[in-house]
């Protein structure tokens, strides 16, 4: 949107080094410019970091947007020197107090991807739609036909993994939904994706139903990551940023929430692609359980109920026949 209303200026993104494959190439942007974060954690790494503050004033930025409201993008947005520094009022982290424009949330509940909009308003950019989200990226195609082969199978996609621990369902849960799902669907695969992190994640599940899972946990690219949820029909996932790629891809979720508040960071504009219990404590937005019984918002989320949202989620001349109580049939899972 800044480009459509901008076209002749140089718009860079500030963003972590592990991320800046999800940017490379986009005809949108002049540059990225590298936050360090694992590196520059270290004194002896400091000097890089002095270096690329430098690299920001050097440019002169007529506007700088912070859209994290963190401490510490609040002081790299205030260090860039830029003409007008715009961010979240979010008082989180004390980020707000360096910017010249706040830009409060519409309400409690409003979407983030609303607030984020709030501060084209407020710099009087014109908000629409009309263009193509995470447009397809030929080389990460090509490496995704080449090293697994996907043509010519449907895929499920599944996301064990998340950043809280207790935002995940847990994964023996992944693993009789993935069975039961086997034992209905005779033509669909299921690829696993995640970080480095979640590979136990991934081997755990994939041991599930080895012979239809692809278990890719820590072995993609973000790029290729993208790739693989464009091909798939669907994602199976927990509160995740993959999630969030899919829905951009306006492909189908099913979106397994615990503590969060899917109505402020859920799959935007699908609530009725999300899956919550309530109960007294959801969502409580913490990073830990607290409560007497541990992660009952999402132990307590049944395989029945997650194999449901699916048979709606699913196109339904795809699925001769989803029945809610069929029992694990491993047979469907054998090599």
């Amino acid at each position: 949107m800044l480009r459509r209303a901008l076209p002749q200026s140089d718009i860079f993104w500030w963003i972590d080094a592990d991320l800046q494959d999800l940017l490379a190439g986009d005809p949108d942007l002049s540059g990225t410019i590298l936050f360090q974060r694992k590196r520059w954690v270290a004194p002896r790494f400091w000097p890089e970091a002095i270096r690329s503050i430098r690299q920001m004033r050097h440019q002169r930025f007529d506007w700088v947007i912070d859209l994290q409201a963190l401490a510490r993008s609040g002081i790299l947005a205030w260090l860039a020197c830029g003409g007008l520094t715009v961010g979240l009022d979010d008082n989180r982290e004390g980020a707000s107090a360096l910017y010249d424009v706040r830009v409060p949330r519409p309400s409690f509940h409003a979407h983030a991807v609303d607030w984020y909009l709030e501060t084209l308003r407020a710099l009087r950019i014109p908000i629409n739609w009309d263009f193509v989200w995470l447009p397809a990226k030929a080389r990460a195609q090509m490496e995704v036909q080449s090293r697994w082969q996907p043509g010519g199978k449907r895929w499920i996609a599944l996301q064990p993994g998340a950043r809280w621990m207790n935002k995940r369902w847990p994964v023996e849960h992944f693993g009789q939904l993935v069975r039961r799902l086997a034992a209905d669907l005779a033509d669909v695969h299921f690829v696993i994706l995640g970080s480095d992190a979640d590979v136990p994640l991934g081997e755990a599940l994939r041991a599930a139903c080895p012979a239809r899972c692809l278990d890719l946990t820590g072995r993609t690219t973000l790029s290729q990551m993208v790739e693989w949820l464009r091909l798939s029909d669907l994602l199976i996932t927990n509160d995740s940023g993959p999630m969030h790629v899919a829905t951009a891809l306006g492909k189908r979720v099913v979106a397994l929430f615990g503590p969060t508040e899917p109505r402020r960071t859920g799959p935007y504009r699908g609530l009725d692609q999300v899956l919550q219990l309530k109960l007294p404590c959801v969502p409580c937005l913490k990073s830990v359980c607290v409560n007497q019984q541990p992660l009952e918002c999402l132990r307590g989320l049944s395989v029945t109920e997650v194999y449901d949202a699916v048979a709606q989620a699913w196109p339904s001349r795809l699925i001769p026949r989803m029945v809610a109580d069929v029992p694990d049939r491993d047979v469907a899972c054998q090599v």
